[in-house]
C-alpha cells in the first residue's frame, strides 16, 4: 500500500469514526429525553381517546356521547355546521389523578367567514351528560371550564376579539353570563384564531401544583404557545372530563380528533398525598363577579319619543290645515259681502 493510499484510508477512517460517535451521542441524547418523558408523564388510557374510537357496536370504551354528536373513522363531530345543535362527549371514568395534563386535538371549521359560532368547552366537572346553556353543558356547574368561544355577543365591555379562550372555575354558585361572553367570571383568557385551518390545531390544559396553564398549538409549528397561567387553583379529584359544543343562529363544525390525559409524576410535591375528594373547586385570585347591569334599550325608548314627536307633528299639521280652511272660508265670506 502506497503512502498516498494509506493517507486516504486513514482520513476516511477518521471521518467514519466521527460520524459514528456523533450518531451515538445523538441517540444517547434522544434516549435520555425519551426516558425522562416516559418517567414523568404517563398517558392514562381510561381518560384518553384515540383512533380507532369505537369498540364493539356503536360504543366507545370509557366514553359516552349525546346530542348531535356523530362518530366517524377520523373524528368525532360534536355539532355539524347547522343552526341550533348541541353535542357532548364525556369520559365515564372519574379522574383521581392529582397533577395532570390534558391534550386535545380539535378542528373548528365552517362555511362562515365573518359570522360563526358558538364554540365549544372542555370540562373537568362533577356532573356529566347534562345539557344546558353553557356551550351545551349545565349552568352553575362545579369544576373547571376551558371555553373556546367563537361568537362575540357585542353586549358587554370587551377588550378582545374572537375566537377567544378563557378559563372559569365554579363551585356551583356562579352563573355563566353568556350575554357578556363570560367576562364577569373568567380567570384569564387570550385571543386565539383557531378556525378554518388545514393543519392540525391543539390545546393543552396543564394542572400542576395548583397552577393552571393553558397552551395552544395552532400555528403549525409543533410547539406550545402559552395562553394563560393562573396560580392558586384547587380542584377536587374524582371529577369527569368532557367536551361539549353548541351552535345557535350561527354555526360551525366542532370536531375532536383525539384526547390524551397524562399523569404528571411530581415526587417532590408536598401536597401529593392530600385528600382532595371532598373539597370544592376554588381559585385564590378569582375576581369577584361584577354586577350584571342590563344594557339600556335605546331602540324602544327612541321609538316612543319618535312616535310622540310624529303625533305632535301630525296634530300641528291638522291644526294648521283647519285654521287655513277657516281663514279661507272667512276671507271668501267677506268678499261676497263687499259685492252686495
Amino acid at each position: 500500500m502506497t503512502a498516498d493510499v494509506q493517507c486516504i484510508f486513514h482520513l476516511k477512517t477518521q471521518a467514519t469514526m466521527k460520524v459514528f460517535w456523533c450518531y451515538v451521542l445523538a441517540v444517547s441524547i434522544l434516549g435520555a429525553v425519551g426516558a425522562e418523558w416516559n418517567t414523568n408523564d404517563y398517558m392514562k388510557r381510561e381518560h384518553s381517546l384515540v383512533r380507532p374510537y369505537q369498540g364493539s357496536g356503536m360504543t366507545i370504551p370509557h366514553w359516552d356521547f349525546m346530542g348531535s354528536t356523530v362518530v366517524t373513522n377520523n373524528y368525532i363531530r360534536l355539532t355539524p355546521d347547522l343552526q341550533s345543535k348541541q353535542g357532548a362527549l364525556w369520559n365515564s371514568v372519574p379522574c383521581n389523578v392529582r397533577n395532570w395534563e390534558l391534550q386535545v386535538h380539535f378542528k373548528v371549521h365552517g362555511k362562515g367567514r365573518e359570522l360563526f359560532g358558538d364554540g365549544f368547552a372542555i370540562w373537568y366537572a362533577k356532573d356529566r351528560m347534562q345539557t344546558g346553556p353553557v356551550f351545551g353543558n349545565k349552568d352553575y356547574f362545579q369544576g373547571l371550564a376551558i371555553i373556546l368561544d367563537t361568537y362575540s355577543n357585542h353586549n358587554g365591555p370587551h377588550n378582545h376579539q374572537h375566537p377567544y379562550i378563557s378559563a372559569m372555575v365554579n363551585n356551583g354558585t356562579l352563573h355563566y353570563d353568556h350575554d357578556r361572553d363570560g367576562t364577569h367570571t373568567q380567570l384569564d383568557g387570550c385571543e386565539a384564531k383557531f378556525r378554518n385551518f388545514e393543519h392540525d390545531t391543539h390545546i393543552a390544559i396543564r394542572y400542576e401544583r395548583d397552577t393552571l396553564t393553558v397552551s395552544t398549538d395552532i400555528a403549525n409549528k409543533a410547539a406550545w404557545k402559552e395562553c394563560l397561567t393562573v396560580k392558586g387553583i384547587q380542584l377536587p379529584t374524582g371529577y369527569y372530563f368532557g367536551i361539549t359544543a353548541t351552535t345557535g343562529d350561527l354555526s360551525d363544525n366542532h370536531d375532536i380528533m383525539s384526547i390524551r390525559l397524562f399523569e404528571l409524576d411530581l415526587p417532590d410535591d408536598p401536597k401529593d398525598d392530600e385528600d382532595r375528594s371532598n373539597i370544592l373547586p376554588s381559585a385564590a385570585f378569582f375576581e369577584s363577579p361584577r354586577d350584571h347591569v342590563d344594557d339600556p334599550k335605546p331602540s324602544s325608548l327612541s321609538g316612543v319619543k319618535i312616535f310622540l314627536l310624529m303625533l305632535v307633528g301630525a296634530l300641528a299639521l291638522i291644526a294648521c290645515v283647519v285654521i287655513g280652511i277657516m281663514f279661507y272660508q272667512k276671507h271668501q265670506e267677506n268678499s261676497r259681502k263687499r259685492l252686495y
